[in-house]
Parts: structure tokens; C-alpha cells; sequence
């Protein structure tokens, strides 16, 4: 009977502590895939998995995946002469162009993609000019060689992506080009 009485115990106290280290830790949900579509981002193909893949080791709650057979694209990347820039049509949809104008005048085009694909993710141009601001873009210096998103930069995607109702965001428009000598802004 005793013997029933220490098992019966062990039994409840396994199954208590079970249900205290399964209930521990909140279910994670899976992130939200955006594919994208490089096919046309001529030389900066693989800069722009590049930039795809600092999100990914960063974010959770979403990730960038090249686009696969049979899939539109949330993303379309291309090449062009003028100056890098990204349009939203929603929160995780748009187009990105890896301008050379910047590339030809020293900027590091990791970071311009990573740039590029945050406004994609919701996120603003903050022209701080500081180097560990992802989103300070061009008012950083030339030799910023920082492509990683900082801590709020981060947590705002990670925000935009939480749950499946994804927040709105209206269509639009960032170009990387560093403001004018002299004009406000």
C-alpha cells in the first residue's frame, strides 16, 4: 500500500511538473514566408540573398525565401542605373532596385539590399546617419559597412509579422538617395 502510495506521488509529481515545463514556454508560430525574385537583379543577385539572409538569421516572426516554380513573388528585385530604392504596394509586397549610382560611389551594396528589403518589411528611412541604424541608409557614412538591423529596428518587424492579421501598411515610395546640400530634411 505504501509502496501504491510513493508511486501514485512520483506519478503526480511527473505529470505536474510535465504540464509546468510543456506550459512554459508559448507554441511559436510559424513565420510568414515572403518569396522573392532576383531573377533580375543582374550583378547583385547574390548580394540581394545576401540581404535576404541577415533578415533571416535576425527575424523570426517572418523570412525571405527566393521564389520557387510556380509562385508569384511577394518581392521583385531589380538592377538599374539610378539610385537604390524600394515600393511597398503592402506590408511584405513590392519592388526593390539595386541601383548602381550608389554602388559606383562607394556605398556597400549588402547593406543596401538589407536597407531595401526592410522598407518591404515595414520599415521607414530613419536618416540618422549613424552607421548602426540599418535604416539610416545613405545619411550614414560612405564606409558604414553595417547591414544588420538594431534592436528596434528588429523588434518593429518582428512586430509588423506577429500574428497572421498583418498590419497595414500604404503603398509607398524610398529612394536612397542622400539629401541635397542645403535642403531641408
Amino acid at each position: 500500500m505504501l509502496l501504491r502510495r510513493m508511486a501514485a506521488a512520483l506519478i503526480s509529481a511527473v505529470a505536474f511538473a510535465g504540464v509546468l515545463v510543456a506550459g512554459s514556454a508559448p507554441a511559436s508560430a510559424a513565420p510568414r514566408v515572403l518569396y522573392y525574385d532576383a531573377s533580375q537583379a543582374q550583378e547583385f543577385v547574390a548580394v540581394v540573398n545576401q540581404g535576404a539572409q541577415i533578415w533571416n538569421s535576425r527575424a523570426t516572426n517572418v523570412r525571405l525565401e527566393p521564389v520557387t516554380a510556380g509562385r508569384t513573388p511577394n518581392i521583385r528585385v531589380y538592377a538599374d542605373n539610378g539610385w537604390p530604392r524600394a515600393q511597398t504596394t503592402s506590408l511584405g509586397n513590392g519592388r526593390v532596385w539595386m541601383g548602381r549610382q550608389a554602388v559606383d560611389q562607394g556605398y556597400h551594396p549588402p547593406r543596401i539590399a538589407a536597407h531595401e528589403l526592410g522598407h518591404i518589411l515595414g520599415l521607414p528611412d530613419r536618416r540618422t546617419g549613424l552607421c548602426a541604424d540599418l535604416m539610416s541608409g545613405s545619411s550614414a557614412p560612405i564606409s558604414c559597412t553595417n547591414s544588420y538591423p538594431n534592436a528596434r529596428e528588429l523588434a518593429q518587424v518582428e512586430a509588423n509579422f506577429r500574428s497572421s492579421a498583418v498590419a497595414r501598411v500604404a503603398p509607398q515610395t524610398y529612394v536612397w538617395q542622400p539629401a541635397l546640400a542645403g535642403a531641408a530634411g
